[in-house]
């Protein structure tokens, strides 16, 4: 097989790996003597970290109906073995957690398994001295990642993960660990003119070993040739078998360098969320008018309205309809982009509250591409876990997102939301680990706060609200969940400004009216926070997607006009 990577099935966790294939566990390269059954639980837990296995599963799974044994005994034998095999405790458990009358669950979130086909493609390095050559780099990295991910034997690990480690110079053995993939590809782009040179490499992670490199001099109009170019060589390196009925692993979409450029700024834009969501319309928008059979920058430009919606950046009748249109237009243009599926997932839950349609386009999405961590978080969160009450199947999905993009502050934040109706401690965990990872994330702190929340620890909250609202600005909804703990803390006229201030802003800008609900409720507002969730249901604002289940909700599911606005949204 020369220099190329057989896959086998790899699971790493902590200082541990599991060979599904050969039944072996190891810790840092030595194998452990562990029993069948005790690797058949821990198999069964790895299946989807962060979900409780219930103990009648595992006795299904593992004790058949015709095995006579004591399962009580032989289940509580096999889980002091496994814990024993980690190093584990049921008091302190690092991996293993049991869950009285419940069941068992793996807490490591990032057990992700590691096929050694998996591959992680870094931002190119710009050797031009025109900042726009920079954002063409970055483009072309996107497009690359893109196409290797619609190879279902690799695993590519997505943008968010690989765009951490722009500009910094990190061992490339080191981001192989980080990112838990055996290949790295890293390149350089200088542009000059209408000349374009290309160099890429192919780097095995674990000992810095070049696999593969290639130079290519060309015009600038065959970029999209070159990138199509080194997705297959890729594949070819590392001995991919593609399926006999797969389309061509790269499609540009467009032929339109400058669309290009203003879809990859957009979407760039996205990324940053808050008001950069008001420039990545733009940027979308402009890419269009470009290239009006651009069927990826009109999803762009649908995910870019539908989250200025849901931020509350614009009213829903601004964005929302917008929105759909554009999520539309992708599918006419081109059925088999899985964004776009998503994209009118999206749309089908914020603007029609069509949870059928909603799920049935989040799943043909998952079909196409099955890893995009974006989806999975959406899917996760807003469907199953907020639309639907599915706590456990959302938790898994936003955990699946994670494996995909495992330092994306995004996906960890979202993780950390579908957390907290299982499992507040774990949720109050992730939520840390999501500002590990970027200390200014709005998600990771709004995360925090709520975790504290719920866990009644209102000091440390209030703490938290307001050091944020310090750093990062005086966001409505960090303001509206502040003043919630402020009314727990009994610090009412503390409370009461806020509300005020939020409904000063409101009479200058909008303000959702289901975020204003909270803070009015929060001050003794019931009426008017009542008045406010009515405006919501009545414009349809996308925030009460939340209503059910989001803990910020809770006082207002007490009063029974609000339950008539749940059931008017087809909620039992």
């Amino acid at each position: 097989m020369g220099t190329a990577l057989k896959a086998r099935s790899l699971i790493r966790f902590g200082e541990f790996e599991l060979d599904q294939n050969a039944g072996e566990l190891c810790r840092d390269g030595s194998k452990i003597r562990l029993q069948e059954q005790p690797l058949q639980i821990l198999r069964i837990l790895l299946e989807q970290p962060g979900r409780v296995v219930p103990r009648e599963e595992l006795q299904k799974r593992i004790w058949p109906s015709d095995t006579f044994v004591d399962f009580d005994h032989g289940i509580n034998n096999a889980i002091k073995r496994l814990r024993e095999a980690l190093g584990d405790t049921a008091e302190t458990p690092r991996f293993i957690e049991t869950l009285p009358r419940r069941g068992y669950r793996f807490l490591n979130a990032v057990a992700t398994p590691t096929a050694e086909v998996s591959i992680a493609v870094l931002p190119f390095l710009s050797l031009s001295a025109d900042p726009d050559n920079e954002i063409f780099a970055d483009g072309m990295c996107e497009e690359i990642i893109s196409s290797l991910a619609r190879i279902k034997s690799l695993r590519v690990i997505a943008r968010t993960s690989s765009f951490s480690f722009k500009g910094k110079h990190v061992d490339l053995r080191v981001i192989g660990k980080q990112l838990n993939v055996r290949t790295v590809l890293e390149g350089s782009v200088r542009k000059s003119g209408n000349r374009l040179r290309i160099t890429v490499q192919l780097v095995n992670a674990a000992d810095g070993y070049h696999l593969w490199s290639e130079t290519y001099d060309r015009e600038m109009k065959d970029v999209f040739a070159i990138q199509e170019e080194i997705a297959n060589a890729i594949a070819q390196r590392l001995e991919l078998t593609l399926d006999s009925e797969q389309r061509p692993l790269f499609r540009a979409g467009t032929d339109n360098l400058e669309a290009f450029k203003l879809y990859t700024q957009g979407r760039s834009l996205f990324f940053q969320r808050g008001p950069h969501l008001i420039r990545s319309v733009e940027h979308c928008r402009q890419a269009v008018a470009l290239d009006s059979k651009y069927a990826l920058a009109w999803s762009g430009l649908a995910d870019a309205y539908n989250t200025v919606g849901l931020y509350g950046l614009a009213r829903p009748e601004a964005c929302l309809p917008q929105a759909k249109e554009a999520a539309q237009q992708a599918l006419a243009l081109d059925p088999q982009v899985a964004e776009a599926h998503t994209s009118l997932a999206i749309c089908h839950l914020f603007h029609d509250w069509d949870r059928q349609s909603a799920e049935r386009e989040f799943l043909h999405s998952l079909e196409l591409k099955p890893r995009n961590s974006l989806t999975r978080s959406w899917y996760g969160l807003y469907f199953l876990q907020w639309a639907e009450g599915r706590f456990e199947e959302g938790l898994a999905q936003a955990v699946q997102a994670v494996q995909i993009d495992p330092i994306s502050p995004y996906a960890r934040a979202i993780q950390a939301f579908t957390y907290l109706p299982v499992d507040v401690d774990r949720s109050l965990a992730t939520a840390l680990e999501t500002l590990l990872i970027e200390p200014n994330s709005f998600l990771g702190h709004w995360a925090h706060l709520n975790a504290l929340n719920s866990q009644a620890r209102y000091t440390e909250a209030a703490a938290i609200g307001e050091s944020v609202l310090k750093l990062l600005g005086r966001s409505a909804w960090m303001l509206a969940s502040l003043a919630r703990t402020y009314a727990y803390l009994g610090r009412r006229a503390d409370c009461e400004a806020l509300y005020m201030e939020l409904r000063w802003r409101s009479k200058r800008e909008y303000v959702a009216p289901a975020i204003l609900a909270w803070a009015a409720c929060a001050a003794g507002e019931q009426d008017e926070a009542i008045r406010c969730v009515q405006e919501a249901h009545a414009i349809g604002d996308p925030s009460l997607l939340a209503a059910k289940y989001w803990p910020d909700f809770a006082e207002l599911r007490l009063d029974s006009r609000f339950g008539e606005i749940l059931i008017g949204r087809g909620w039992k």
